[in-house]
C-alpha cells in the first residue's frame, strides 16, 4: 500500500471549509453539490488509496460528522447544510477528527452568541452596523446585505465557528 501524506485530505478539508465559508457568508447556504461532491471524492481518495478498510473508514468518519449534528439540525440549532458539510467533512478526515472539530466548532459558536447577545444591544448594534458599512462599503453608509444575520441577532453562519473550530482542532 503506498502511503499518502496527510496534506492531502488536510487541503481538500481546507478547500470544502473555504467554499462553505465563502457561501454561508454570502447566502447562509452551503450547497448540497458542495457537500456531495466533496462527500464523494473522500470516498473515493480513501477507496483508491487504503482500498476496502479506507472505504469503511471513510463511511465511518462520514457518519460522525453526520449523525450528531442532526440533531442539532432537529433541534433548529443549525442548518441542513452544515450537517452535510460535516458529514462530507468527515468522509476526508475520519471519525476522530471530525468530531474534534464538531467539539471545537459547537464552543466557538457559543462564543459567538454569547458575542452577538452583547452586541445586539440597541447601542452596540448600530455601533456594529455602522462599522461594517463602513469597512465593507469604503464609508457609504448603506445596509451591509451578507452581514444582515448580525442585525437579527437571532441565527449566524455556523461556518463563522466551524472554520475556526477546524483550526483550533489542527493544533490541539
Amino acid at each position: 500500500m503506498v502511503a499518502i501524506p496527510l496534506s492531502i485530505p488536510l487541503a481538500a478539508a481546507a478547500m470544502l471549509l473555504g467554499a462553505a465559508l465563502y457561501t454561508d457568508l454570502r447566502s447562509m447556504i452551503i450547497p448540497n453539490k458542495l457537500t456531495f461532491s466533496f462527500f464523494i471524492a473522500g470516498l473515493l481518495f480513501q477507496l483508491s488509496v487504503h482500498g476496502r478498510q479506507g472505504l469503511k473508514e471513510s463511511l465511518l468518519g462520514a457518519a460522525a460528522g453526520f449523525a450528531p449534528l442532526l440533531l442539532l439540525y432537529a433541534a433548529k440549532g443549525i442548518g441542513a447544510g452544515d450537517v452535510k458539510l460535516f458529514g462530507a467533512l468527515g468522509a476526508w478526515i475520519g471519525a476522530m477528527p471530525v468530531l474534534h472539530v464538531m467539539m471545537y466548532s459547537i464552543l466557538f459558536a457559543g462564543l459567538i452568541g454569547v458575542v452577538l447577545m452583547i452586541v445586539n444591544r440597541p447601542f452596540f448594534k448600530r455601533m456594529a452596523a455602522a462599522l461594517l458599512t463602513i469597512v465593507m462599503r469604503g464609508g457609504k453608509y448603506r445596509p451591509v446585505e451578507w452581514a444582515a444575520w448580525m442585525s437579527e441577532g437571532r441565527a449566524f453562519p455556523f461556518m463563522l465557528a466551524a472554520v475556526p473550530g477546524a483550526i483550533a482542532a489542527l493544533l490541539s
